[in-house]
């Protein structure tokens, strides 16, 4: 029967087989079993999802012209969460406007998604429009649509107003969860309001609600942030207390917070504390101590550190070359950077403009010019910028847009996996990352956590 086949459909769909769900669909037809709604819905989502937007259109075009099968809300709604998903907000604009003049009415699904497509583009007057409206109808938008709105204002550092719209919702039966929590407390943070972040986790914990990654971490990095970092280590400790086993980034965030404050010791304190209790030390985890050695001028140190890793498969990568490399520079060890660099190039690292502008202006400052020009002709043929003064703050802007921008796309390809991971190696390294690329990533965990986007929703 129809209901057999549209199964088949969609799980071909659901793989990405579009080709021999459209078969299906034709044999249907052979069969004298007339695709319904759901079988065009199915293959309309599916198109836009795996192919783009024209074989999804065409596929539309052709469920209207065919009699009997007239566009859903359903439909509609896929229409809208295309456009909301490609940042055409204007467009779905449009289509919940034609979904109103043909007589079906909005759902829960259209104001969430237009709502969620609002604050990613950061109309925050929008978006508020559509909850009144929503509210008007007696509908009311779900706590993922809430979490993305209270994110959108905390990046735009207005935790009070987050926190007052948390209130609202709360009184109007929203059960709040650790995103919601974890949210304000990141917009507390950054607005430099510990004491209220402090607050929001007591309360957290007094509503009852178990702390994950997506509530302590945002307290964790907010603390060590701002200088604060035994005090996140005693949070920390809390969680340990109450058998919940804190993650690799959280542990890395805390022992980047004692470098960063110059306390060396203790992150090495910390770290073995945490090896004890089965944190697994990786790449980012060996680049952080070293480069906070490096910093204290433990350069001896560093280099015994390193070395014992040079022997272990996986252990080092070109960032922890580069570290090496630029502290031996500043110490007008030349000869031992050169050296690390040749053995980097042995073990098939290959030196990056960071290695190069390195030794470049190490050369320049010894008055080597003739060497430094050889260097700069070598970069210059890998087709990276040549910097001979010191760039450490424009290459940390720099990885904060290739992070940003990189994050944002494989969120954009609906790579949520890959962009969370990418998320976690920018924390790592202390990478700030642009607004909207918290807002596509949030609005990506929050899709994955609560499957609004499944095509048979209203079927």
């Amino acid at each position: 029967d129809v209901w057999t086949y549209n199964t088949l459909v969609k799980g071909l769909c659901d793989e990405g087989k579009i080709d021999e769900a459209i078969r299906v669909r034709d044999e249907m037809e052979s069969l004298k079993l007339i695709p319904d709604v759901v079988t065009y819905n199915t293959l309309i989502d599916g198109c836009f999802k795996w192919r783009g937007s024209t074989e999804g259109f065409r596929l539309l075009e052709e469920m209207k012209s065919r009699g009997g099968v007239e566009p859903n809300a359903v439909t509609h709604n896929i229409m809208v969460k295309w456009f909301g998903k490609e940042g055409k907000i204007n467009e779905a604009s449009d289509a919940v406007v034609k979904m109103v003049e043909s007589g079906v009415s909005p759902d829960c699904f259209t104001y969430n998604t237009m709502i969620n497509g609002f604050c990613k583009a950061g109309k925050l007057g929008e978006a508020f429009r559509m909850m009144d409206e929503m509210a008007r109808k007696g509908l009311k938008p779900d706590i993922c649509t809430l979490n993305t709105m209270l994110h959108t204002l905390c990046m735009e550092k207005k935790p009070e107003e987050a926190y007052e719209l948390t209130v609202k919702a709360r009184k109007r039966g929203y059960i709040l969860d650790e995103v919601t929590y974890g949210t304000l407390i990141m917009g507390y943070f950054k607005g430099k309001q510990e004491d209220k972040a402090l607050k929001l986790w007591e309360e957290m914990k007094k509503r009852g609600i178990v702390p994950s990654v997506v509530s302590y971490n945002p307290l964790i990095r907010g603390l060590c942030l701002s200088g604060k970092t035994d005090q996140a280590v005693d949070k920390l400790n809390e969680l340990l207390e109450k058998g919940l086993v804190p993650d690799e980034v959280s542990c890395n965030i805390i022992i980047h917070g004692y470098c960063w404050e110059g306390m060396v010791d203790k992150a090495f304190q910390f770290h073995n504390k945490m090896v004890g209790n089965s944190f697994k030390p990786d790449i980012f985890t060996r680049n952080i101590l070293l480069r906070g050695l490096c910093r204290v001028d433990m350069l001896e140190k560093a280099f015994k550190l390193f070395n014992s890793w040079i022997s272990k498969q996986n252990s080092v990568d070109v960032v922890t070359y580069n570290t090496m490399i630029s502290y031996l520079c500043k110490e007008g060890r030349l000869d031992e950077a050169f050296d690390l660099m040749t053995d980097m190039e042995v073990k098939k690292f290959e030196p990056d403009q960071y290695t190069y502008n390195a030794i470049v202006r190490a050369l320049t400052h010894a008055g080597r010019t003739e060497e430094a020009e050889k260097f700069m002709s070598k970069l210059s043929e890998t087709g990276q910028a040549v910097k001979t003064h010191d760039t450490s703050q424009e290459l940390d802007a720099s990885s904060d847009i290739m992070y940003s921008q990189q994050i944002s796309d494989l969120c954009t390809q609906g790579k949520y996996k890959e962009a969370m991971k990418l998320f976690q190696e920018s924390e790592q390294k202390g990478v700030s990352l642009n607004k909207y690329t918290y807002i596509k990533l949030m609005d990506g965990f929050l899709k994955r956590r609560k499957s609004i986007s499944k095509v048979d929703h209203a079927n």
